[in-house]
């Protein structure tokens, strides 16, 4: 429902009046409201709106700029993406030192499996330059000699390369609400644990010292909440009673790779939305492998089961 709807996302310090500042310019140009979101994180206020734009009396340039002197006058960011602006289907790749998710991506996109353009891959440290430069997308260093990231220098990466889908592929830092609040519903980031199970760092580790049987990864959308965000895609593999962190860690990583590619692919196909927290797949969307494959669903006893019981 909302793919029709223009969405227009307002970002910087929490003030008074920025609500209404935003609504009124709307209302005054004939577009209608649908649906706003409103949150602030650290500080940061972030309000997305949802606005049908179809019957405005303006252009939609005219908008853009009153809206961009708006902003200036309010001292906050205010981005505009009319409904055929999801067409672009730019991607963003954030890496840290782990090259296997984005080798796959990379191949998948070589290959034409991806309903989307890798226009350019950011690390924190510069391991994987070499593994962009071979697929012929550029890279950027946004890391100091710690692997801090400069969050100002992403964003105006991301702004460069017009970027619709950013994908954090073992990016190895948390993302500020700057930058999350800016992409919301549009980061996927894979996680190596079936969330909400060890969620944060060294979740193998936590994996292996809870002795679980089972361990797995998750895809999920990111929010400011740590690995809270709503889950698309997530695979499964044992773990054996001897295993090390290493082991575990070598069973997860090809289902890292393939797990975040499919939810990427639900993301770039529209396949995917959100509701009160949660994905939905779309109706005939049949074609993925959202949890276990099924040779596994079908080696699950189905008996017995409680039988209905009457009031």
């Amino acid at each position: 429902m909302t793919e029709e709807y223009t969405e227009i996302t307002v970002v910087g310090d929490d003030k008074t009046g920025l609500v209404a500042n935003v609504t009124s310019l709307l209302f005054e140009r004939g577009i209608n409201i649908e649906d706003i979101d409103q949150a602030v994180r650290e500080g940061v206020f972030r309000m997305t709106l949802r606005a049908d734009t179809r019957e405005m009396v303006c252009t939609r340039e005219t908008l853009t700029d009153a809206l961009d002197d708006l902003a200036d006058d309010l001292g906050v960011d205010i981005r505009v993406r009319f409904p055929d602006a999801r067409e672009t289907r730019g991607i963003a790749v954030l890496v840290t030192r782990e090259s296997h998710c984005l080798e796959d991506l990379l191949s998948a996109a070589g290959s034409g499996n991806l309903d989307g353009e890798i226009r350019v891959v950011v690390g924190n440290h510069d391991d994987l330059e070499p593994v962009a430069e071979s697929a012929g997308v550029p890279f950027h260093d946004i890391g100091d000699e710690s692997g801090t990231p400069d969050e100002s220098e992403l964003l105006d990466i991301l702004d460069e390369y017009g970027i619709d889908l950013v994908v954090l592929a073992r990016y190895m830092r948390i993302l500020s609400p700057d930058v999350v609040f800016r992409y919301e519903g549009r980061i996927i980031n894979i996680h190596p644990s079936l969330l909400p199970a060890f969620p944060g760092a060294q979740a193998y580790r936590q994996a292996v010292e809870e002795g679980v049987r089972v361990a797995g990864v998750t895809a999920h959308y990111v929010t400011t909440d740590l690995d809270q965000g709503p889950i698309i895609t997530q695979r499964a593999f044992d773990v054996p009673d001897d295993a090390t962190v290493e082991e575990v860690k070598a069973r997860g990583q090809p289902l890292e790779a393939d797990a975040l590619r499919e939810a990427v692919s639900l993301h770039l196909n529209d396949d995917v939305s959100v509701h009160r927290g949660r994905t939905r797949v779309r109706d005939g969307a049949d074609d993925y492998q959202l949890g276990l494959p099924d040779p596994a669903s079908d080696a699950n006893p189905d008996a017995p089961v409680d039988e209905a019981l009457d009031d």
